[in-house]
């Protein structure tokens, strides 16, 4: 009698199973795709648009050719002040013409106006008590020390109603440059700390803003003048002068920065125009 052993029977069962599997079909062979591969320097997709579209207008274009610009205001002013207080008055609004020392706002200064008059009435004081003892001093009825330490007690009286002076102008908020407002930001009643009351806008002179083709760099200096076209205006050419010429190329786009100066007597233009420009000597 032939007796299988439980190692026998173990190794019969393996054998039989993989003889009477069925093989599975095989898979054609397919190469993994590679990942792209980085590429170096690449800007996201929103800021290579942006600088493609600043960019494109002027690729390749010579020095006698007209180049897209964008004119802007020469500075940008954010008025706020110096000191920490409620508003009482802005007196200019949003598209309003303002001249450089022009009042703009004021903030509530009722406390200091009356200080600045006690100090006022206690120099007036101090001073018709120095007359009084300059003939009293005469006649020898007060000493040099008495006489020294009134007029001392008088020159600080004034010297005190100067600096209340000089926080009472402190609430009276001025333009610093002729200009228009660009926005409006408190209102009377409104706290003020740190924050900005306006914003204004220098727009005379205006800059006209201009990106260059390396191509050109030395071509291109300043002195040199420009013919302005502003479209906007029905096609109209002003004179310009090149005050800025950048000294950094930008690399990924191959070209550089260059700013003329507009006059704008009046205000008559506008900042924020598209307009082109072609360079003379």
């Amino acid at each position: 009698m032939h007796v299988t052993t439980p190692r026998a029977a173990l190794l019969l069962c393996l054998l039989t199973g993989a003889l009477g599997a069925t093989a599975a079909p095989a898979l054609p062979f397919k190469p993994p795709v590679p990942a792209p591969a980085p590429t170096l320097g690449a800007k996201p997709a929103a800021a290579a648009v942006a600088v493609a579209g600043a960019q494109n207008g002027n690729r390749g274009k010579g020095i006698g050719d007209d180049m897209d610009c964008l004119v802007e205001p020469s500075l940008i002013v954010n008025v706020g002040s110096p000191v920490e207080g409620t508003i009482a008055q802005v007196l200019v609004d949003r598209g309003a013409n303002v001249a450089a020392g022009q009042v703009v706002a004021r903030l509530n200064a009722s406390v200091e106006a009356a200080t600045l008059q006690l100090r006022q009435a206690q120099e007036e004081y101090g001073q018709r008590k120095v007359r009084r003892n300059e003939e009293l001093f005469k006649k020898d009825l007060i000493s040099a020390s008495d006489k020294d330490e009134l007029e001392t007690q008088t020159r600080l009286a004034s010297l005190e109603r100067k600096q209340q002076q000089a926080v009472l102008a402190l609430r009276t908020i001025t333009s610093p440059v002729n200009g228009v407002v660009v926005e409006r930001f408190l209102s009377p009643g409104d706290h003020i700390a740190q924050e900005k009351i306006l914003k204004l806008a220098q727009i005379d002179p205006l800059n006209v803003e201009v990106v260059v083709p390396v191509e050109l760099f030395g071509s291109i200096k300043t002195g040199m003048s420009g013919q302005v076209r502003l479209a906007a205006l029905g096609g109209a050419t002003y004179n310009a002068k090149v005050t800025v010429v950048d000294r950094v190329i930008d690399a990924a786009s191959g070209t550089f920065g260059v700013r003329l100066q507009l006059r704008n007597p009046n205000n008559k233009m506008s900042a924020g125009l598209r307009c082109s420009v072609k360079f003379g000597k």
